[in-house]
């Protein structure tokens, strides 16, 4: 009776090839930036959106005053920790390629729910701190105007096409 390794180097082989994905979902840093700035397909990104999805991914209690999601999917996102980004200041990678983003803004008032959000929406370079190859934070966007000097404004930098980037 002759015994064949094909079966066992098949599934050595696929082990290998998934272990990578079965590993990140069980990163929970990068479990928490999914839940707090990943959202691949929105519904709607005006004010209802903001409310509703800071609602349900948990960051209402107390009222989180400025939150980013990131609209695309994993694998681009993820790709900012290597070929899609580059080195941004210490520790972070800016994004090479913009990225649909929704940004919802506490309105005010009390910082207890029910929250109220204004919405901000459009394509931006999004900057994240990564670990072991993957998002864990989410640090800020920017965005490239027509012409204008560069400006920081709430946590946002403003870039001009005229300007290098850093």
């Amino acid at each position: 009776m002759e015994m064949s390794l094909r079966p066992l180097l098949l599934v050595f082989v696929l082990g290998l090839v998934s272990t990578p994905s079965t590993l990140a979902q069980d990163d929970p840093r990068y479990t928490k930036f999914l839940t707090q700035h990943y959202d691949a397909k929105p519904k709607g990104r005006d004010a209802r959106y903001c409310e509703s999805m800071m609602r349900r991914r948990g960051l209402t209690s107390p009222c989180k005053e400025v939150n980013t999601f990131i609209h695309g999917n994993k694998g681009s996102i993820k790709a900012i920790c290597g070929a899609n980004g580059s080195p941004y200041g210490e520790n972070l990678r800016i994004s090479q390629s913009p990225f649909q983003i929704t940004t919802c803004k506490h309105t005010g008032g009390s910082p207890r729910p029910p929250c109220r959000y204004r919405a901000s929406a459009g394509f931006r370079h999004v900057v994240i701190a990564c670990e072991n190859g993957l998002p864990v934070h989410f640090d800020e966007s920017f965005i490239s105007l027509s012409a204008g000097p560069r400006r920081r404004l709430n946590s946002v930098l403003f870039l001009s096409p005229l300007t290098p980037e850093h």
